[in-house]
């Protein structure tokens, strides 16, 4: 079996499964009516009929909750876990997983401290009278939480988490990976799992049709019906009355799995990423990969994370509160994975209905990210490509001069244009005249500018969009300006200046250059002497 040579070698012809689904997603379960200090005084006042907005009113309410849980611990025979500071979750739940036989049911609650947002009470004085009286205000406090952990027929293994404080905000965890296996188990199916994955199936269509069904319907129909078998903060009085949890977006992890042929594949493909990509986290690079434009005025840290595990290296690119991580999963694939922390980064709201758009934003960041690295190390042009950029064209009647590699003006222009690619939204003609005048250190007329443009858009390297004056590179264009920037910039240019006989710069290279030359003249020589 052929190893891979570069990174586009490997992603065209080493990929023998390629599965693009839903990872982990971490719900938040809340009452909307009563997330705000109003809403709670009007639950207390108006609803529950107290004298003052207290939530010292709210403690039987608080108490009856614990108790329940306590109750329902106890009535099914199932461990209580306190768990230990510093303790990992994951790995306890893992354990009591491994002892727990049934596809469905709670294997286990684990109880932690731990801070969360809160509505207290605070006193304060009247300045006027100086009475004093009750005053509700957003706070936080370590309060304990319960970890409800159940397998799920349809989910697999997941958790729901309870605040044991008004007004009860629950969170609750599922993993797509392990939704499919259950669903590719029922269908009779045969597949090969991957920790957090599928490694190999008998169906490959039928398992992205499976990932693909993982509506938010679906997750919703697993909230209700958890939050229906569990013990519950609310009577049924007050869900009837309108406080009822809604599901909401915390965190959403989009994968794409590509299982390779070989695992030396694998590593080939990180030596060269990890070599040619370390700028990817600078907002020029992440607005390509996220879709989304970046000003000064955006917040957050732009950079790039090349984090090694033993010998596991990972790439890890920042936007805002979201990321992208890409990794050597198990020494057998290539996960690319896109994280969202806050749906808004993207200008989305965090209603459980909003999945599907979330979905497109996630799976096309990995896309693009891979089509970066792909293109960026497979950027050479055959003769024909070469001659068509090279040459002068005429097209649909219009003649344009030559863009002749190695000219100046041409290796301006195309710098110009692979950084304005980075801006998804395109750029106009007074943004790239700004951005060549800067490079060639010199102002550009406006005449000169729709020349060149004129010359790019009929060799074919950038389009108009329409219905605007913006411009983009075109796949051939985006090829063609890495391909004559970088090796012009990497490969020509240095090695001139090593064979310089003005000014050479030291170098092996040039010092044999310097021998062999010293050889064939010293031949010459002798070859006149005889």
């Amino acid at each position: 079996m052929k190893v891979a040579k570069s990174v586009a070698d490997v992603l065209r012809n080493h990929v023998v499964l390629e599965v693009e689904g839903i990872d982990r997603m971490y719900l938040n379960a809340y009452v909307p009516m009563l997330q705000t200090p109003e809403g709670v005084a009007h639950f207390l006042r108006f609803y529950r009929k107290q004298r003052f907005a207290s939530t010292v009113a709210l403690e039987p309410m608080t108490r009856a909750f614990v108790e329940a849980i306590e109750a329902f611990v106890k009535s099914l025979g199932i461990p209580l876990v306190t768990f230990e500071k510093g303790q990992r979750k994951d790995d306890v739940a893992a354990e009591y997983r491994r002892a727990y036989g049934d596809a469905e049911g709670v294997v286990f609650v684990g109880k932690a401290q731990e801070k969360a947002p809160v509505v207290r009470t605070e006193r304060r004085r009247n300045a006027v009278t100086g009475a004093t009286y009750p005053w509700l205000v957003k706070s936080t406090a370590m309060v304990n939480q319960y970890y409800f952990y159940f397998n799920d027929a349809d989910f697999g293994p997941c958790f729901l988490k309870f605040c044991s404080y008004f007004p009860y905000t629950a969170k609750l965890c599922i993993n797509g990976h392990e939704y499919v296996k259950r669903q590719l188990l029922k269908s009779g199916i045969a597949f090969e799992p991957l920790d957090n994955g599928i490694l190999s199936c008998a169906d490959p269509k039928r398992l992205q049709a499976l990932c693909d069904g993982l509506s938010a319907a679906k997750i919703e129909g697993l909230a209700r019906k958890w939050l229906a078998r569990l013990p519950h903060p609310y009577p049924k009085a007050d869900r009837r009355a309108g406080f009822r949890y809604q599901v909401s977006i915390l965190q959403a992890e989009f994968s794409l799995t590509q299982v390779l042929d070989q695992p030396v594949n694998g590593r080939i493909f990180f030596e060269e990423v990890i070599r040619e990509n370390l700028d990817l986290g600078r907002p020029s690079q992440v607005q390509l990969i996220f879709d989304r434009r970046i000003d000064r005025r955006t917040p957050g840290r732009f950079r790039t994370r090349v984090i090694t595990d033993g010998v596991v290296p990972s790439l890890h690119v920042d936007y805002k509160r979201s990321r992208i991580k890409q990794y050597h999963k198990e020494g057998r694939a290539l996960r690319t994975e896109t994280t969202i922390n806050d749906t808004r980064d993207f200008g989305v709201g965090r209603a459980l209905q909003n999945l599907p758009q979330l979905r497109q934003i996630g799976f096309h960041a990995n896309r693009r990210l891979l089509d970066v690295q792909r293109i960026s190390h497979d950027c050479h042009l055959g003769e024909a490509s070469f001659q068509q950029v090279n040459r002068p064209v005429v097209r649909d009647g219009q003649r344009a001069s030559a863009l002749r590699y190695g000219e100046p003006r041409t290796q301006e222009l195309l710098t110009a244009t692979v950084g304005f690619v980075l801006q998804p939204q395109g750029f106009t003609h007074a943004q790239l005249r700004e951005r060549v005048s800067a490079l060639s250190g010199q102002t550009l007329s406006p005449g000169r500018m729709s020349y060149d443009l004129r010359r790019l858009r009929l060799h074919g390297i950038i389009e108009r969009q329409p219905h605007s004056h913006r411009y983009h590179l075109t796949d051939f264009g985006l090829r063609t300006a890495l391909f004559w920037t970088r090796s012009y910039a990497r490969l020509l240019r240095p090695t001139t200046a090593i064979l310089d006989p003005v000014a050479p710069v030291p170098n092996n290279l040039a010092s044999a250059f310097a021998r062999i030359t010293s050889l064939i003249n010293e031949q010459v020589e002798a070859l006149k002497v005889a």
